[in-house]
């Protein structure tokens, strides 16, 4: 599934069919937009710069390397997994 998003009028984006602006769909940790980064569990727009800034060195290889990035840990991580995938 694909993570849709829809530009509302202040220039934010809003998901559509997801709850609490839980991710529709997965998220590919290496392509998605702060703003989808976002939706995920526990990512804040400071934390999804960092994920943007980490993907930069060097792409995420699996799922479980966003925990390199500082503030994402293990159980972070697990509330986050059902929606992250690396293609």
């Amino acid at each position: 599934l694909a993570v849709v998003e829809e530009k509302v009028s202040s220039g934010s984006a809003r998901r559509r069919g997801g709850s609490r602006g839980m991710p529709v769909g997965k998220v590919n940790i290496n392509t998605a937009s702060g703003t989808v980064l976002e939706t995920l569990p526990g990512v804040g727009e400071k934390t999804a710069e960092k994920i943007i800034e980490r993907r930069k060195q060097s792409p995420f290889r699996r799922p479980e390397d966003i925990m390199d990035v500082k503030g994402i840990g293990e159980k972070k991580f697990e509330k986050m997994k059902p929606y992250v995938v690396v293609k």
